[in-house]
C-alpha cells in the first residue's frame, strides 16, 4: 500500500473528508440563501419604485389626459438614470418613453413582466448587448398603453459577483479542507505508527516498552497512558508469575522431597503397624502443609484477577474484628498472650466478606506466631495484641498491633512477596504467602496493605474504602 493510499485509508481522513462535505454543502447553502434573498430584495426595491412612477403617472393623466401623460414621461426619459417608460396608442404606436424592441405580446397583458428591450438612444443596427428589465404594464382609459420598468442589469450583476464569489469560495474551502486533512492524518498517522511499532516490540517479548506519550493531553495521549499503566500492570503480573514460578519450583520441592524421603524411609526401616501409622502420620502432616500453600496460592490469584469480585456485599468490617478476636483468643492465651479486640461502632465496607476474614485472621495469626515471648517470666504481664475496626474518613481501617520484634523499614516492601519469609521467622511453620494473600485481598477492594512501627512491635493496617450504612439482619 502506498503512503498516499495508507493516509486516504485512516479513519481520521475520512472523518475530515465527512466534516468538510458537511460544510462545504452548508456554506454553499448559505450562500445561495444569500443570493436568493438579495435577488429577492432588489425586487421588491423595483416594485416598490414603479408602483410609485404608476401612481404617480395615473394621476397625471386624470388631471391632463393623453397630452399630459406624453410631456411628463418624456421629460422624466431624458433624465440621466431614469427608470423605463413607453406610452402607445392601442394599435401600439409609441407615443413617448425611452425603450424599443419589446417582444409582441409584451403590451398586451397588463401586470407585472419580466421582457427584454433595447434603448432608443443605442445606434440602430450597432451591437448592443441585450438587456433586460422588470416592468409593471398599466392601461389606461382610451385604450392607452403605458409601461413603467427598472433595468435588471444591476440585479444580475450583483447575483453574478455573489454566484462566483460563492464558489470561488467553496472551491477555496474543499482545497484549504483536504490540504489541512492531509496535514493532520498525516501528524496522526505517524503518531498511530510510533504506536503500532512499539506494540511490535512488546508483542515479540519486550514487555519495558512503553507507547510514546506527546504531552499534548489529547485522546491518545490518555490512549496511551492508559495502555502503559496497562502494561506496566501486565509486566508486574508476569514478573509476579516468573517469581511465584521460581519461589514453587524452590519452596515446594523441601516439603516434597521430604514427604518422597520419609515414605521411602517408611518402607526401608518400618517394622511394626506403629512404625507405619507414624509415618502415615507425618506423611499426611506434611501434605496438608502443601494444600494449604496451594490454596493460599490459589486465594492469591483469585484476589488478583478480580474474580471474588462477583461476591461483593456490604458488611460490618467490625463484626469481622470481634469474630476473628474471638477465634484466635484461646490460641493467643495458649501462647502467652493477651489479644484485645477494638471495634466499638459500625465499620461499613462493601467486598467480599469471606476473603477480608482470611486476611484479617492472617494478620491475627502471625501477630500470634511472631509476636508471643519465648521465655517469658512466670509473674510477668502476658504481651498484648490489639485487634482493631475503626472509621477513618472515606476509609475503614482494619489493624493488627503487636509487640514482638517487629520488622526493618528496609524488609517491609519485601515481605509481602509470594514465599518471602526473613530469617527470624524460618523457626516457625509457614509457607510465606500470608502478607501477599493481605495484600491481594486489600488492593482487590480497592485499598492498600501498610506495615508501620508499633514502638516496639509491628501494626498492620488494611485500609478499605468505606461502604455504605450495612443492613441489619431481621
Amino acid at each position: 500500500m502506498t503512503a498516499l493510499g495508507k493516509l486516504f485509508r485512516t479513519t481520521t481522513f475520512k472523518l475530515t473528508l465527512v466534516y468538510l462535505t458537511v460544510f462545504a454543502l452548508f456554506a454553499a447553502f448559505l450562500l445561495g440563501y444569500f443570493a436568493f434573498n438579495t435577488r429577492r430584495l432588489i425586487n421588491e426595491q423595483i416594485t416598490e419604485t414603479v408602483d410609485a412612477e404608476v401612481n404617480g403617472l395615473s394621476e397625471q393623466y386624470r388631471l391632463g389626459g393623453i397630452r399630459r401623460l406624453v410631456i411628463v414621461i418624456d421629460g422624466r426619459a431624458r433624465r440621466p438614470g431614469s427608470s423605463l417608460y413607453l406610452v402607445t396608442t392601442f394599435a401600439g404606436d409609441p407615443l413617448a418613453g425611452n425603450i424599443t424592441n419589446l417582444p409582441a405580446g409584451t403590451l398586451d397583458k397588463p401586470g407585472w413582466v419580466e421582457t427584454s428591450y433595447r434603448r432608443l438612444d443605442e445606434t440602430e443596427g450597432a451591437a448592443h448587448p441585450q438587456h433586460h428589465a422588470l416592468a409593471r404594464v398599466f392601461q389606461l382609459p382610451g385604450g392607452f398603453r403605458m409601461l413603467v420598468g427598472r433595468d435588471l442589469d444591476e440585479r444580475e450583476r450583483l447575483y453574478n459577483i455573489v454566484i462566483g464569489a460563492g464558489r470561488w469560495s467553496i472551491a477555496l474551502v474543499l482545497v484549504l479542507g483536504l490540504a489541512g486533512g492531509l496535514f493532520v492524518t498525516r501528524r496522526v498517522l505517524r503518531r498511530v505508527d510510533a504506536m503500532t511499532e512499539t506494540t511490535r516490540h512488546i508483542m515479540a517479548g519486550d514487555l519495558g516498552e512503553r507507547l510514546p506519550v506527546a504531552g499534548t493531553g489529547d485522546e491518545l495521549d490518555r490512549l496511551a497512558e492508559n495502555l502503559n499503566a496497562m502494561l506496566e500492570r501486565i509486566e508486574a503480573l508476569m514478573r509476579g508469575l516468573k517469581e511465584v514460578s521460581d519461589n514453587i519450583a524452590h519452596d515446594l520441592k523441601t516439603p516434597l522431597t521430604r514427604l518422597r524421603n520419609r515414605t521411602e524411609q517408611a518402607l526401608r526401616t518400618a517394622s511394626t503397624e506403629s512404625d507405619y501409622r507414624a509415618a502415615l502420620d507425618s506423611i499426611i502432616e506434611e501434605s496438608d502443609g502443601l494444600i494449604l500453600t496451594f490454596n493460599a496460592l490459589l486465594s492469591i490469584a483469585r484476589a488478583e484477577s478480580g474474580q471474588a469480585r462477583d461476591n461483593m456485599i456490604d458488611f460490618d468490617a467490625a463484626e469481622i474484628a470481634r469474630d476473628v478476636g474471638e477465634l484466635y483468643e484461646p490460641l493467643a492465651e495458649e501462647k502467652g498472650l493477651a489479644l484485645k479486640v477494638e471495634a466499638p461502632t459500625e465499620a461499613p465496607v462493601k467486598g467480599n466478606r469471606e476473603l477480608v476474614s482470611q486476611a484479617l485472621a492472617n494478620l491475627v495469626d502471625n501477630a500470634i506466631k511472631y509476636a508471643a515471648p519465648r521465655d517469658p517470666p512466670a509473674d510477668a504481664a502476658p504481651a498484648e495484641i490489639v485487634v482493631r475496626a475503626e472509621v477513618d474518613g472515606d476509609r475503614v481501617l482494619l489493624s493488627v498491633a503487636d509487640r514482638g520484634p517487629g520488622i526493618a523499614e528496609a524488609d517491609r516492601a519485601r515481605v509481602v512477596e509470594r514465599f518471602v519469609r526473613l530469617e527470624q521467622s524460618r523457626s516457625q511453620p509457614g509457607s510465606g504467602l500470608g502478607l501477599s494473600l493481605v495484600a491481594a485481598v486489600a488492593r482487590l477492594h480497592g485499598g492498600e496493605l501498610t506495615l508501620d512501627d508499633n514502638h516496639p512491635g509491628l501494626k498492620t493496617i488494611i485500609a478499605l474504602p468505606r461502604g455504605g450504612p450495612v443492613q441489619s439482619a431481621g
